[in-house]
């Protein structure tokens, strides 16, 4: 009998429905709606390593249309892991009144019409650092997404650090399954399973054509975000170094706080090996802090080469 009801236990246990994840919120600030006239949209850009209190201060400013004024917007930060360290950092920037934190883990949270009338309703979508290979698994292609597009749509900031920016561009270094791409690894092979790049999360106009890298300087990325271009035909790699913000609006013109540099390169022709990559008529343009930008027409820069999948000269 004791044998019998075991083996029913277990048959339930096996059939039973895979327990729905938990979304995680955490609220600072008013619960009111302020909807305030919006003057953006606008594009936060950063590169992970620290935040840019300055450079987001400036971009909250932007979308509201003032830097002393009462008009107030409200946040909402995205994330697939941690916590809430995000409120407290926002609430005590000018023009503030809320920060709502979710934590996204899976697919069914980002359909909840709770949750998207909150991102949907908010003036500003910041998605944190972490791995952005839980926000296309999570959130691309979802309403979530949607409500975070429409947010741009009328006037509002959209952005994020390190995996946060990694998810602007048109075309994505996805980091599904693998964070680890190195670039002198991926030169000689632009096949290698670490290269993961994808398109179909947003679409954003500034973006077309662009792939966007993160921690660029410090981590020596140069050479793989030339991979990425190589690999999904993107015209423009946009590389944030750690402790910098790029502030992009709809057509694409930007400016750089921060401590810098953004890298920008340009792809003049198309490669003529990808395995080692040979890929002639690169330009890349160095932009410190309190530069701007056009993505639309980009001149200046130097010409860099890769040949047999190495770079012809320092590219810093």
């Amino acid at each position: 009998m004791k044998s019998a009801m075991a083996r029913l236990l277990l048959l339930l246990l096996l059939i039973a429905p895979p327990a729905r994840a938990e979304l995680t919120r955490y609220w600072t600030g008013s619960s009111d709606d302020v909807r305030p006239r919006l003057y953006g949209p606008l594009l936060l850009l950063a590169g992970g390593g620290g935040d840019v209190t300055a450079g987001l201060q400036s971009g909250i400013d932007r979308i509201r249309g003032c830097t002393a004024c009462d008009a107030k917007i409200d946040v909402v930060v995205l994330r697939a892991s941690g916590a809430e360290g995000y409120n407290d950092y926002f609430m005590n920037m000018n023009g503030v009144d809320s920060v709502l934190t979710m934590v996204i883990t899976d697919r069914d949270s980002s359909s909840r019409p709770d949750v998207v009338e909150a991102v949907r309703d908010a003036e500003l979508i910041y998605f944190a650092g972490g791995d952005q290979c839980n926000y296309i698994r999570w959130i691309k292609g979802t309403p979530v997404e949607r409500a975070v597009e429409a947010v741009h749509r009328r006037g509002g900031a959209v952005g994020g650090t390190s995996a946060g920016l990694a998810i602007q561009g048109e075309f994505s270094y996805d980091a599904c399954p693998s964070q680890s791409a190195k670039s002198a690894e991926v030169l000689l092979d632009p096949f290698h399973a670490d290269v993961s790049v994808s398109t179909g999360f947003f679409a954003w106009r500034a973006m077309r054509g662009v792939v966007t890298d993160t921690h660029f300087q410090q981590r020596d990325r140069l050479g793989r975000t030339i991979v990425f271009m190589a690999r999904s035909g993107a015209r423009i790699g946009l590389g944030v170094s750690e402790g910098t913000i790029a502030l992009v609006d709809r057509d694409g013109r930007g400016v750089v706080h921060g401590a810098g540099p953004v890298h920008l390169v340009v792809a003049e022709r198309k490669p003529e090996v990808l395995k080692p990559l040979t890929f002639r008529g690169l330009r890349i343009v160095r932009l410190e802090a309190g530069a701007t930008f056009d993505l639309r027409k980009i001149g200046g820069g130097k010409t860099i080469e890769v040949v047999e999948g190495r770079l012809t000269e320092s590219p810093y």
